[in-house]
C-alpha cells in the first residue's frame, strides 16, 4: 500500500471564476442581470470588477470598465427614476434602465465570448 500524501487541489479549477479574464467578466454580467431579480447580486458584480480591472488583459479591462460604468450609470438613472415617479414619467426611466442595462450586458456577454475588447468602454450610450 503506498502513501501518496496529501493531495493538493489543483489550482485554477476551483478559483477560477474570481481570476480576471473572461470567465469572470462573463460571471459580473450574469451577476448584473440576475440581479433584477436579486438585488444584491449586482453588488457582488461591481465588487469583482473593481478587484480585477487592474490586473486584467487590456481586452478584458475594457469589460471591466464598461461594467464598472454600468452600474453606477444604472444607478444614478435609477435614482432619478426614483425622483420623477411623482411625475408618472419616473417609471418609463425604471424601464428604459432595464432595458439599457440588459442591452449593456448582452453586447458585454457577447464581446467576452469572443475575447473582443469593448470599442468605446466608458460610453453613456450602448
Amino acid at each position: 500500500m503506498s502513501d501518496t500524501g496529501p493531495q493538493a487541489p489543483l489550482s485554477g479549477q476551483t478559483d477560477r471564476w474570481l481570476e480576471p479574464g473572461k470567465v469572470n467578466i462573463q460571471i459580473i454580467y450574469v451577476l448584473y442581470l440576475i440581479a433584477f431579480v436579486i438585488g444584491i447580486t449586482a453588488l457582488i458584480g461591481i465588487v469583482l470588477a473593481y478587484l480585477n480591472r487592474d490586473k486584467a488583459e487590456p481586452w478584458a479591462r475594457t469589460h471591466y470598465i464598461w461594467a464598472i460604468r454600468t452600474f453606477w450609470i444604472a444607478l444614478l438613472f435609477c435614482i432619478v427614476s426614483a425622483l420623477l415617479t411623482v411625475l408618472v414619467i419616473g417609471v418609463l426611466g425604471f424601464v428604459a434602465t432595464a432595458v439599457w442595462i440588459v442591452v449593456r450586458c448582452v453586447i458585454g456577454l457577447q464581446k467576452a465570448a469572443r475575447e473582443e475588447a469593448i470599442t468605446n468602454p466608458e460610453s453613456w450610450l450602448v
